[in-house]
């Protein structure tokens, strides 16, 4: 690939973790030193929360490592803040410098030539933005004025609020198009900007249309933190954005945070209380709002639940309130982009493959799959895809299941989602009679190669 400064370099991965390990050492830093710099450069910028000193050391280790592993995004861009400036606090990016140095790594490791240039734009953009650095991510026109509402809240306009809201749902837009942890670089500037504004003195008319940007804002934040691992923080936003959308009084609105934090609670704790609880109140609450759509999902994913608990006719009963609010006129709904027959039909097949008939556990996800192509339902897909493959295995048709999980294989690679590979580990287990298989060993190979599972 091209290089910096149109320099040919390469793809050589042991050089890309050499550089790096001499950089650090050009900084006089130890790993625990780089772990410590990396933490507060992220706290700086208002990006999501890192890790402990000992795990972010583990992973700069692993970079400079003979099998170095890339950086990720999110550390990609943090290191290009630590090399941008020197210990005294100069700037040189210029050739010869330490970020330069940092980018040509970047390239020996493979990374493309369109990512490199973007992190140094945001670099440059970060020194000049009056946000200390938050604002880097965003579009010019928007950073203006937010910085000056950021200053003077009072200053603050319907331009300001309409900016806030569309980062916010551009960034929900690529949901499954790019990296879980791109989509939380880009987001978080948002979250912290509505915070600050929330809190004040912006104008009192401007609190309704701003609450509900946060509430979306800070949903969409915890389901990001969950993706990228980082469950204490995905609870933690969760509970921000219950708190704001109880404060909009907006049934619908609560209801659908408690939906996404059922969720995330599913998969990340043991057993099934924790999520039942926000389900049911869900339920309670989207029956008194405006969305018969956030009804529906509250209604499907109770059945989910009662599925998973060996509850058959709790799960039916759900799944035909679910369809009746689905086939409702939801013509003025106001989420109609929250729930559809497709979400629905892949909700059934879970419940046929927990207290059901695994045959039409397979025709439903198969439907669910066929109908799930858009860019912002492919988590979901990959989702679908690897319960049908458990639907085939029980049916007798390993080496089927095998066929399809290679697929879903690549679904969750694209999409970055923690559910489709917790899925994925499940399904693999279960062809665990078939392990000394060579079809079972190429998916193994394939889960390795890019899960690392």
């Amino acid at each position: 690939m091209d290089g910096v400064n149109g320099m040919d370099c390469g793809t050589d991965r042991a050089a890309g973790a050499a550089s790096l390990k001499a950089l650090r050492h050009r900084r006089g830093l130890s790993l625990a030193g780089l772990a410590r710099a990396l933490i507060g450069i992220a706290e700086d910028l208002h990006q999501p929360q890192l890790p402990s000193v000992v795990n972010v050391q583990r992973s700069a280790a692993r970079w400079e490592s003979a099998k170095a592993p890339m950086p990720d995004e999110r550390y990609q861009f943090l290191l290009a803040h630590l090399y941008a400036r020197t210990p005294g606090g100069g700037l040189p990016l210029g050739a010869g410098s330490d970020f330069a140095e940092y980018l040509y790594a970047l390239g020996l490791f493979g990374e493309s030539e369109r990512r490199i240039g973007e992190l140094r734009s945001l670099v440059v953009r970060a020194t000049t933005d009056d946000g200390g650095g938050m604002l880097a991510l965003l579009a010019p026109g928007l950073r203006t004025g937010l910085a000056t509402a950021l200053a003077d809240p009072a200053q603050a306009d319907d331009r300001t609020v309409a900016g806030l809201a569309s980062v916010v749902s551009d960034v929900n837009a690529e949901v499954g198009s790019l990296p879980m942890v791109r989509l939380q670089l880009l987001l978080a500037p948002a979250v912290e900007a509505a915070r600050r504004l929330v809190a004040g003195p912006t104008p009192e008319p401007l609190l309704p249309r701003l609450r509900e940007v946060m509430v979306a804002a800070t949903t969409l934040a915890g389901r990001l933190a969950f993706e990228t691992r980082d469950d204490m923080a995905a609870h933690a936003l969760y509970a921000e954005a219950t708190r704001e959308a109880n404060l909009l009084g907006q049934p619908w609105r609560q209801a659908g945070v408690q939906l996404s934090h059922a969720l995330v609670t599913l998969y990340s704790a043991r057993g099934l209380e924790g999520a039942r609880q926000l389900v049911d109140d869900a339920v309670r609450v989207a029956g008194s709002g405006d969305s018969v759509l956030v009804r529906a999902r509250a209604h499907a994913l109770r059945a989910e639940i009662a599925a998973r608990a060996g509850q058959d006719r709790q799960a039916q009963g759900a799944l035909a309130l679910a369809w009746y609010d689905v086939e409702t006129d939801h013509a003025d709904d106001p989420a109609p982009a929250s729930f559809t027959p497709a979400y629905l039909r892949g909700f059934e097949g879970v419940c046929e493959l927990y207290v059901g008939d695994a045959a039409v556990a397979q025709d439903r996800f198969a439907h669910s799959a066929e109908a799930l192509r858009a860019p912002r339902e492919q988590v979901q897909r990959a989702i679908v895809r690897t319960d049908q493959a458990l639907a085939r295995i029980r049916l007798g048709e390993p080496r089927a299941a095998a066929d399809l999980l290679h697929e879903c294989v690549s679904g969750a690679t694209a999409t970055g989602g923690r559910v489709p590979a917790i899925r994925l580990r499940r399904a693999r287990r279960e062809l665990r009679p078939w392990r000394r298989e060579e079809w079972v060993t190429d998916l193994d190979d394939h889960l390795m190669d890019v899960l690392g599972s």
